[in-house]
């Protein structure tokens, strides 16, 4: 089975053995375990242990931790415990604002897929560079709390054009669609549905969660409607009937770029899981 695309990633602080089992039963696509921001200082050595733990067998969904920020003492020491983990599925790389970073991490852990979290406006101008970086470099996505602080950003409209800069540098890379940066209110569902479908109508594909109660909300907004996958089916069905530019009968013109949408609007429709980034 190919790899799916994934929806949801679940974010679990690495200095909590209790809590990062039961994300490996909340239902996301990947658990990302946190050695960074959710981590004191004093407990990143117990964080990286517990987390080696974790991945001393196989768990039952893709499991990608986030290390410390690249360059840093605390990285180095995560990469010599976690890069020899056959159950790692892959790294996200934070405050990557270089190629030079992502090349040094590839480096030090060969084979893993990586994903490099673009948190400052130099991160942001030099996306498409930072995706190019090397072939171990599956996906970029936004990390906002850090780039709203960078940009000095008060309403939310002050991120529209860095969301919008992941998107075209990712795909002009062959990378898959980026997913959004987390909802930070775990308790504002409402506003999580609403933030979902603008990242989505940007091109995001998926999202970040910090709590396992975000995670039906984000599958729902991203997950095609009933009406988007009929419009789809009776797109493919065309084009099979009579290739070629047409119109169809309720007026909608179909090309080669609306087929191939709807193959992807198909695709998403019919994921299940299975092996995601390794």
């Amino acid at each position: 089975m190919a790899p799916v695309l994934p929806l949801t990633w679940l974010y679990v602080p690495g200095d909590r053995p209790g809590t990062m089992a039961k994300a490996l039963a909340a239902g996301a696509d990947v658990v990302v375990v946190d050695l960074e921001d959710a981590v004191a200082p004093d407990r990143k050595g117990y964080a990286r242990a517990a987390t080696a733990d974790l991945l001393s067998e196989r768990p039952p969904v893709p499991v990608h931790v986030r290390v410390n920020a690249p360059g840093t003492p605390e990285s180095a020491a995560d990469l010599r415990v976690l890069a020899g983990l056959p159950a790692l599925s892959g790294l996200r790389l934070p405050k990557v604002s270089s190629p030079a970073r992502v090349r040094r991490t590839a480096a030090g852990a060969p084979g893993l897929p990586l994903y490099a979290l673009l948190e400052s406006a130099l991160a942001v101008e030099h996306a498409y560079a930072i995706a190019t970086a090397h072939p171990a470099l599956r996906g970029i996505a936004l990390g906002e709390a850090d780039l709203r602080a960078d940009l000095g950003v008060r309403d939310d409209t002050g991120l529209d054009w860095p969301r919008s800069r992941v998107v075209p540098a990712s795909r002009a890379a062959g990378l898959a669609p980026p997913s959004q940066s987390v909802h930070p209110d775990v308790c504002d569902l409402a506003g999580l549905a609403a933030s979902c479908a603008r990242g989505r109508a940007l091109g995001f594909v998926g999202r970040a969660a910090i709590h396992p109660r975000q995670l039906p909300v984000i599958e729902a907004a991203y997950l095609p409607t009933p009406e988007e996958i009929e419009r789809a089916e009776s797109v493919v069905g065309a084009a099979a009937a009579r290739p070629g530019a047409q119109a169809l009968p309720d007026g909608r013109f179909v090309d080669p770029a609306v087929v191939a949408g709807a193959h992807r609007t198909l695709a998403l429709a019919r994921r299940t899981r299975g092996v995601v980034g390794r």
